[in-house]
């Protein structure tokens, strides 16, 4: 079982690898250079998300020097880099840092004319590391908000859709802050399908709705009525007809990186190994409950008398009916020790987590589990039925040993997930 847990670690390791976000960039770069300013234009580096850092670090040596650069990021990143400015916000609950880190995003953008060039480096995480409240709300609402989706089990997709609605920094609000001058983005994505307009709250692309489809979002989960009185004002308010934010003229955005990248690495680096290896789901999403079984009853369509490596990827959603801590990757880790030892005959290993190396508020990226862990919880003093449905996986996991940590590392395409069989 330990040669299981260390190959499954390896093809983590894999994943993150793959995102390498200043390996990304520095091929986009080369593919797709930004143009340079204009004779007494400047050039503006502006980077938000989890792989600010390594990917302004990247900027700076192959770009001509800026006239300005900063760079937002999570707490466990910052880094100091020479000549940028470099700030923390809070993630995935945005407080005071986001937004002053907002503020900042749009003071360096601000007074641009049509001879500056800006190049924005998005990557994920970035709708909560920097925030910049819409008219009339305050960062408490916005908390609120956040606090209710991140609840509700909603898909990040539909989270961003009313996330942009209240920011003036969301679906193109950087891009609208740097007008008139042209925005060059390079994007890390970090949600399943790739949507520009998703990641990160697409802060320099279009937005991906209105603040009608927000509302009709909101109301279909039954969540209009938890909002703070001062969002659901705004979002009733009829919103002005907006000039398309699309315009080929003010922008370009190119995606440098993907989940679905990290998977093929994950397989390609097993297969070498000697695995049978198949990428068998790329955008798991749902409940992690239903995201458990869909990768048990994945495993009956392949054949398993030789060492095999099942991978997915994705983003899955928990619905918090507890008062525990712990993640998505958590979550579904445990929910698969519980059910592994009924539905496996091989042995297994089973690891998800988070490229970004953090999973909810913990300290933990995911979990790495086995036939043995719902036994250790129980052996350590645990009831771990009681756990799963007080949503602490956190504590459960920890019980068992079983806590994937790795820290901070510097990128984020979202979560992956490997089940590793053999019956030696």
């Amino acid at each position: 079982m330990t040669d299981l847990r260390r190959t499954a670690r390896a093809l983590f390791a894999a994943a993150v690898a793959r995102a390498n976000p200043a390996t990304a960039l520095a091929e986009s770069l080369k593919e797709h250079p930004p143009s340079l300013p204009l004779p007494g234009g400047r050039l503006i580096l502006v980077a938000l998300g989890k792989a600010a850092v390594p990917m302004m670090r990247q900027a700076i040596e192959m770009l001509p020097t800026p006239d300005r650069a900063i760079a937002v990021t999570n707490p466990e990143n910052v880094a100091d880099l020479p000549d940028v400015e470099v700030l923390a916000g809070s993630h995935p609950v945005p407080n005071h840092m986001s937004l002053a880190a907002g503020a900042a995003l749009r003071a360096a953008l601000s007074n641009l004319n049509a001879k500056d060039r800006v190049v924005a480096l998005i990557s994920g995480g970035g709708s909560a590391l920097a925030v910049a409240p819409a008219g009339g709300l305050t960062l408490a609402d916005k908390t609120a908000v956040t606090d209710l989706l991140l609840g509700a089990g909603i898909d990040i997709t539909e989270m961003n859709l009313i996330r942009q609605q209240l920011s003036e920094l969301k679906g193109g609000g950087l891009l609208s802050a740097a007008q008139p001058a042209q925005v060059f983005s390079y994007i890390l994505s970090d949600v399943i399908g790739d949507d520009l307009r998703a990641i990160a709250s697409g802060p320099t692309v279009a937005p991906l709705g209105s603040r009608s489809m927000a509302r009709d979002c909101l109301l279909s989960h039954n969540l209009w009525d938890g909002l703070p009185h001062a969002v659901r004002t705004h979002l009733a308010t009829p919103e002005d007809p907006k000039q398309s934010l699309a315009d080929s003229s003010v922008t370009s955005a190119h995606l440098i990186g993907s989940n679905r990248h990290s998977l093929i690495a994950m397989r390609d680096q097993a297969r070498r190994d000697g695995w049978a290896a198949h990428i068998v789901n790329d955008a798991l999403i749902g409940d992690v409950e239903g995201a458990a079984t869909e990768i048990l009853t994945a495993i009956q369509a392949h054949e398993t008398s030789r060492p095999t490596a099942l991978i997915s990827g994705g983003e899955t959603t928990v619905q918090l009916t507890g008062c525990g801590c712990g993640g998505r990757n958590q979550e579904l880790a445990l929910h698969i020790a519980r059910l592994g030892p009924r539905a496996l005959k091989e042995h297994w290993t089973f690891l998800s987590a988070g490229t970004d190396g953090r999973d909810g508020p913990t300290d933990a990226a995911g979990g790495i589990v086995d036939s043995g862990t719902w036994q250790r919880i129980s052996e350590n003093g645990g009831n771990p039925d009681a756990l799963l449905k007080n949503n602490d996986s956190h504590a459960a996991l920890k019980l068992s040993g079983d806590l994937l940590i790795t820290g901070g590392t510097g990128t984020n395409v979202a979560d992956v997930q490997i089940m590793l069989l053999s019956r030696q």
